[in-house]
């Protein structure tokens, strides 16, 4: 049996910028000190006249960024999603959102699996900030593979990018065959009795989970949803009428998050049970991430209890 290939996100975005680079001379990258962890080091190694540290400053950063953007250049700014979401969000919404600027913001280290950096570095709010901004597109990506495609595409379209990255290496979970495209879930496994729809490093452990409950004669269909926002209600919509209930499952908090922007689709369309899992209403703390994720839920065994309850629910 072949050897599971094992990558973080992150590591594709650094790779991926070199690669558009030589395909787009309009790209420049833009990070706040922390390009050794971003992974942007590698562009800079590659690009030095076209990368640009701009300090521990991450809200200049963003402002430096929209600036760029207004004389023809292809942005991206890079630092951790806590500085980047957090930090920077008054200068995203009213200096890069609010005019639609094309800046593309590359935020690394999202989510609890940052691990010992703890609950300061751990951001679970970013999707749900950045979805409150009109026209920004948000995207989590499953893996490697998908991530590096997901760096080409934001540089293809016009306006600002939100991409999520993280630290912890991850399973790849698609082929060199996969084509990602904005705003367009993948159905990766097809099912009858419930559906999970999957956002970044739990689509691995989606998948996972409907193979367990399959073994318990449950037909689960999985989805992976890389593009928060703009988000695919088509495939909310199939999913909602084909099964009937639907789990979503994200490293992020259960509140504004992957778990919200569905449950908003199918109250409006097809209402069916939507139970989520995700990070509760709490702050991270400091830990190994794989123990971590296991603490707060973000595993097989949780997607399995909730797509049972959901099933549950849906037959009273």
């Amino acid at each position: 049996m072949a050897d599971v290939i094992k990558l973080a996100t992150r590591e594709a975005y650094g790779a991926a910028l070199v690669e558009l680079k030589k395909m787009n001379d309009s790209v420049v990258v833009l990070d706040a000190d922390l390009s050794a962890a971003t992974k942007t080091g590698t562009f800079k190694k590659a690009y030095s006249d076209s990368f640009y540290n701009c300090g521990i400053a991450e809200s200049n950063m963003m402002g430096i960024a929209a600036g760029l953007s207004t004389i023809g250049y292809t942005v991206f700014a890079s630092t951790f999603a806590m500085f980047a979401a957090g930090r920077s969000f008054e200068q995203i919404r009213n200096t890069i959102g609010y005019p639609h600027l094309n800046v593309k913001i590359g935020a690394t280290h999202a989510g609890i699996s940052v691990g010992e950096d703890g609950a300061s570095h751990q951001c679970c709010e970013d999707i749900a900030l950045m979805r409150t901004i009109p026209g920004m597109t948000i995207i989590n990506p499953a893996d490697d593979i998908e991530a590096k495609q997901a760096v080409f595409a934001a540089a293809e379209i016009e306006g600002p990018v939100y991409m999520r990255f993280g630290r912890l290496p991850v399973p790849r979970v698609f082929d060199e065959n996969y084509k990602f495209e904005i705003g367009k879930g993948a159905l990766l496994r097809d099912g009858t009795d419930v559906t999970i729809i999957a956002t970044g490093l739990m689509v691995e452990r989606a998948l996972s989970a409907a193979e367990a409950l399959a073994s318990e004669g449950i037909s689960a269909a999985v989805v992976n949803m890389a593009t928060i926002k703009p988000i695919d209600r088509n495939i909310i919509v199939e999913a909602a009428k084909k099964t009937g209930a639907i789990v979503t499952a994200e490293e992020h908090s259960v509140i504004g998050g992957l778990g919200g922007a569905v449950s908003e689709v199918v109250s409006e369309t097809v209402p069916v049970p939507v139970l989520k899992v995700g990070v509760e209403d709490v702050f991270g703390r400091s830990g190994p991430a794989l123990e971590l994720l296991e603490l707060y839920g973000l595993n097989a065994q949780n997607i399995i209890a909730k797509a049972k309850a959901a099933i549950e629910l849906k037959n009273r």
